[in-house]
């Protein structure tokens, strides 16, 4: 935490300053207790967020849906079908450019359906539909343009078809998870104080029992972090690698 008199950096235990020497024993309880009403404001307004979209939702629920559908859904089509134009019909050249541009394209999408919605594990279906859609939108344009069936025509393409849905729709989820991280996990990570946990103080414990208290405290809470930002960096990196791996399968032949 910051020192309130020299705005320097010191250790949560600390009971003085060791820049500016100022004692921190009056001071420290309340830094700590505003830390808390941080910490509780947020929260509420994260609840009074969801409240208002709930209720925007039952005053208008067409208007409600048909404007998200044209934001999380409609947009995002439209850059991947043109994206599909300008790279395979306008330069005519390489699909690996399409496939990375579909797995850049949808990650901002979903990291705002989580900022401006909140919306979590129903992420992946509206990936899902997106995906869907533009694959439709890119065979449509491939079809007219080369004068072929619009739909696939054997197993193995289908399975092309469905991976890169897949990959389209796993960038999606990557784009929502990515924004919990950046909205939600590292938020409450920076402004935390206090007692850790008792399972980071375990966890501490079992690491090393012979320390003094304070040290044990500081280990615990740098614990207690972790293992809040662990959760979204372990599932953007495995959405963000099947992403990667269902839409580059079919080109290179994995």
């Amino acid at each position: 935490m910051e020192c309130p008199f020299c705005a320097e950096t010191i250790k949560y235990e600390a009971i003085a300053c060791k820049h500016c020497s100022r004692d921190l024993r009056v001071a420290r309880p309340v830094m700590l207790e505003i830390q808390q009403i941080v910490s509780e404001l947020d929260g509420l307004q994260n609840r009074l967020d969801r409240a208002n979209t709930r209720l925007e939702r039952t005053r208008s629920p067409v208007r409600y849906a048909l404007v998200r559908a044209l934001i999380y859904v409609l947009a995002p089509v439209l850059l991947l079908v043109a994206a599909h134009i300008f790279v395979t019909i306008t330069l005519n050249v390489t699909p690996l450019y399409l496939r990375l541009a579909s797995v850049v394209i949808p990650l901002p999408f979903g990291l705002l359906l989580y900022a401006r919605e909140k919306v979590g594990i129903g992420t992946f279906l509206v990936g899902v539909l997106t995906a869907s859609l533009a694959v439709l939108g890119m065979l449509t344009v491939t079809g007219i343009n080369d004068n072929v069936p619009i739909l696939p025509t054997s197993w193995i393409e289908w399975r092309e078809v469905m991976e890169y849905i897949a990959s389209i729709a796993l960038a999606y989820v990557t784009g929502n998870l990515l924004g919990s991280l950046i909205f939600d996990v590292l938020p409450k990570t920076m402004s935390h104080g206090g007692k850790p946990n008792p399972v980071a103080y375990r966890i501490a414990g079992i690491l090393g029992r012979h320390v003094g208290e304070d040290q044990l405290r500081r280990r615990a809470r740098t614990i207690q972090d972790l293992l809040r930002a662990a959760g979204p960096l372990i599932g953007i990196a495995a959405s963000a690698g099947a992403s990667i791996y269902a839409g580059l399968k079919g080109i290179f032949g994995w």
